[in-house]
């Protein structure tokens, strides 16, 4: 019996594929809508280290997923592409020189190779890459879309600044403190940035959710993020120094307009606008010093609610305006200036942060909400019925924000308003290697947009790429470059030298993956009407409030200049697990690389202490060195194992651990099912009656594997149909000759899992064309049913005897029979049967007595 060549037959197929364009897909109108897919695979940054063996579990996925539909007649769109601007390769040309292309490009070869070794189904003349002129020029045509529609902007704003990237970051990028691409600890800075006016769409962007089918976790996020919140925004009037009202106005946005009797002091953001009108001589320097530590500190750091309340007096008061009375205006890092308006009235009495404070400052703490505490002694944040609120005592919360506001309304010092978490989207960067924003700002005509027929505005060669961390990004140092003409007046003009971010390309790729090549427009009302939207998008769940949110709201500005036929990109959403790997962790829980690590005696030491470790599942970490390469397990196994193993660790969308023993258990499978294909192949009908029993056992295993994989693979429950195909192989292996139709269906529904394999059997089989489009198989539905049942009798509850009935044997029988059971007659003779209940196929429940 010949040895399984996988080395041999996984090169063969890829190459047939590669030239024979297997997968290139067209949009043909023979295919009604019903029967065209697209599905989609999150846009893969092309990092130097390549591909671990988790980067592979969601195209795996798609992959089966689109091998199943084109086997039943769908048209099936799947792409890949390259998210491939971003600061990794700048980073790595700063500290070699290394033009970023040069190596954004060397990386992207190696994972399409990579990724190709791995017998994907892509549509290869479809790949994409961010950084190229002929992508990025319509990524700058969006830019100027939401240009001209008034939703980009340019502002002095304090911002999110990481101190090594050196470049401003979004609200969305900054994870628990800290810089989401390098961890460095993440301050504030006011510095000139390019802004997205996401917050008009804020809204839809909450609304719209509720017809995708995404994980409701997900939802639960986006949702979150959003943030949106009714309630009322107050105008308090600003007193001078001997309490008169002067003409500068402060307003807050509140939920609970109800309880203003109870705001006893205000506190504004250390970034708010207002500081330098409102702070006193007195209190000049001190608030300078307060606004200068808060800029260190994380939006995090800022609002935990364990920390010690810091803040500085204003020297200025405002006027409440529903009593009259003056209240001090303090600056507090705990409000932040992204959430409403950056200034708000505190409640000491019903609110713990502002309680906290007002008993460090010595402030008055006066209880509007009936309490069941002593308010001077800890905060009530519950509700109660108003006191000390004039006119709104004895009324519960919902009537007391109606009367409160009708009051604030009518007085005009108050309106109701609606407010979201959501902030307006940091669009620029401080960088070289992203998009140039193409716009040019000259002294007489302001900011005037690069004509659409210039673009792509492209990228200048540069000697370096170090930021400048002034807020300037090194494209400013290219004279050559930055001075130009202006494209109104013809005057002396500057370009716009901040880039744009990562999330710009990657905002709309899926949609220039339906025209690639269209070089007048993004692509073509034909093809994006043909293919949206996309039917299933597999990727992270670390995306949810990052790419997701973004590509939701440019599709829809598009979507808004008729451009795309669709209200959302994505209509279904699937999050794959993570693929771990295990690592080793000392008592005091922090973790151990995987070479410092000896094994004694199936125990765990570190090398250079001796100290005994634990084993736990860790995320795979170039530190901890525990990244599993695919290329190496490809090398030892084969890609068909590989894909196998990787879905057969368990559900999709659970996290699982690489385990190598469980990758040879899947190549011994795949061996087996070579060894059987060795075996005389018999032109046996099995659609008839058949008299040979492993014969009828093994054609009802069949129909049940094919019943189940197709099952299965509909519902991506990749796992479970695996195990199935292991039963059958097991069963057919038993046989002395196979029968060749069986086996030809076989072969078909093992095709999507092991697509080398597949082929090579299909063809082994005498098959001329490839197995890729060939029919899925059908079953007979009565081939799956068991021959016999295991009928269980119970006697007044406890189990007596079994015996084995035919499927759907009668309720009169199935008593007669068990009343004849020697294990129920010695428990029935001489009682009287009261009652007997039969459960169909399965049971028969006896009470006597």
């Amino acid at each position: 019996m010949s040895k399984y060549p996988f080395e041999s037959i996984e090169p063969k197929w890829q190459k047939y594929w590669d030239e024979h364009k297997t997968f290139k897909v067209t949009e043909d109108e023979k295919f009604p809508k019903e029967k065209r897919m697209y599905v989609l695979d999150m846009f893969p940054y092309p990092s130097a280290a390549g591909l671990h063996v988790g980067h592979p579990e969601g195209y795996t996925a798609t992959d089966i997923y689109c091998r199943y539909l084109r086997m039943n007649g769908y048209n099936v769109l799947h792409p890949m592409g390259y998210d491939a601007f971003g600061l990794p390769a700048e980073n790595y040309a700063i500290k070699t020189g290394t033009h970023p292309k040069t190596t954004t490009n060397a990386n992207i070869e190696h994972f399409t190779q990579q990724i190709k070794s791995l017998g994907f189904s892509y549509d290869w003349d479809r790949c994409v890459s961010t950084c190229e002129p002929d992508y990025y020029k319509w990524t700058q045509w969006i830019f100027l879309q939401l240009y001209k529609k008034g939703l980009a902007y340019e502002a002095e704003t304090p911002i999110n600044w990481c101190p090594s990237c050196l470049t401003g970051l979004a609200n969305e990028e900054v994870k628990e403190g800290k810089c989401d691409r390098c961890g460095s600890q993440v301050t504030h800075k006011t510095i000139r940035q390019w802004i997205l006016k996401i917050t008009d769409y804020a809204d839809r962007l909450d609304a719209d959710l509720e017809g995708l089918d995404w994980p409701e976790s997900v939802k639960a996020m986006q949702h979150n993020w959003i943030g949106k919140s009714t309630g009322a925004e107050v105008t308090f009037t600003v007193a001078d120094k001997d309490g008169k009202p002067t003409d500068k106005n402060l307003t807050v946005y509140t939920t609970r307009c109800d309880t203003l009797f109870g705001a006893t002091y205000m506190v504004v953001s250390p970034e708010h606008k207002i500081i330098d009108a409102i702070t006193t001589d007195e209190q000049k320097a001190a608030v300078k010093a307060y606004q200068q530590e808060a800029a260190k500190k994380s939006d995090l750091e800022r609002t935990d609610l364990a920390k010690d309340k810091t803040g500085v007096f204003s020297g200025s008061y405002a006027i409440n305006p529903v009593n009259g009375k003056l209240i001090p205006i303090w600056i507090a890092d705990y409000v932040l200036i992204s959430y409403g308006t950056g200034a708000i009235m505190a409640v000491p009495a019903h609110d713990d942060r502002d309680w906290e404070f007002a008993k460090k400052f010595n402030l008055p703490i006066i209880e509007v909400l009936k309490s069941e505490v002593d308010v001077q002694k800890q905060a009530w944040t519950q509700d109660g019925i108003h006191v000390n609120s004039e006119f709104l005592d004895g009324l519960n919360k919902k009537d007391a924000i109606a009367k409160m506001l009708e009051f604030l309304e009518e007085k005009k010092i108050g309106r109701k308003a609606i407010n979201y978490k959501l902030r307006d989207w940091v669009f620029s960067r401080q960088r070289y290697w992203g998009e140039p924003i193409p716009l040019v700002h000259c002294p007489d005509c302001g900011t005037v947009p690069v004509p659409e027929e210039e673009l792509p505005l492209t990228l200048p060669e540069v000697k370096t790429y170090q930021p400048t961390g002034t807020g300037e990004s090194p494209l400013a140092a290219i004279d050559s470059w930055v001075n130009c003409k202006c494209p109104k007046c013809g005057k002396a003009a500057k370009r716009e030298t901040n880039t744009m971010p990562q999330w710009g390309g990657s905002c709309w790729y899926y949609l220039r993956y339906l025209d690639p090549k269209n070089n007048d427009k993004f692509c073509s009302e034909k093809a994006e009407k043909y293919w949206m939207p996309v039917d299933l998008y597999i990727g992270g769940a670390e995306h949810a409030v990052l790419h997701l949110l973004y590509a939701r709201f440019w599709h829809k500005v598009l979507y808004d200049c008729g451009v795309v036929s669709t209200k959302e990109p994505f209509q279904r959403l699937i999050n794959q697990g993570m693929i771990t790997s295990f690592a080793f962790q000392r008592k005091n829980k922090t973790l151990v690389p995987v070479d410092e690590v000896e094994e004694k005696d199936g125990k765990h030491y570190e090398k250079a202490t001796g100290e005994e470790l634990e084993q736990i599942v860790a995320k795979m970490s170039k530190s901890l060195k525990n990244v599993v390469n695919p290329d190496d397990e490809i090398k030892a196994y084969g890609a068909d194992s590989v894909r196998m193993y990787e879905m057969f660790m368990g559900p999709l969308t659970m996290s699982k651990p690489w385990a190598t023993q469980g990758i040879v258990g899947i190549h011994r499978f795949l061996e087996k099912v070579w060894a059987v294909s060795e075996k005389p192949m018999a032109d046996i009908d099995i659609s008839g009656k058949l008299e040979d029993k492993a014969l009828i056992s093994a054609r009802k295993t069949f129909a049940q594997t094919i019943k189940k994989v197709t099952e299965d693979t509909a519902t991506l429950n990749f796992n479970t149909a695996i195990s199935q195909m292991m039963i059958f192989i097991n069963e057919v292996s038993k046989l002395p000759e196979v029968p060749k139709a069986m086996w030809s269906d076989f072969v078909k529904v093992l095709s999507p899992y092991a697509p080398h394999l597949g082929e090579e059997l299909w063809e082994k089989l005498g098959n001329k064309e490839s197995i890729a489009y060939v029919q899925w198989p059908t079953f007979n539905e009565e081939h799956t049913k068991d021959d016999m049942k295991t009928i269980v009798v119970m006697v007044n509850g406890k189990k007596r005897d079994t015996f084995e009935a035919a499927p759907g044997t009668s309720d009169d029988v199935l008593k007669e029979t068990a009343l004849a059971r020697d294990g129920v007659k010695k428990f029935t003779d001489g009682f009287e049967i009261v009652k007997c209940i039969i459960v169909k196929d399965k049971l028969v429940n006896l009470v006597v007595k």
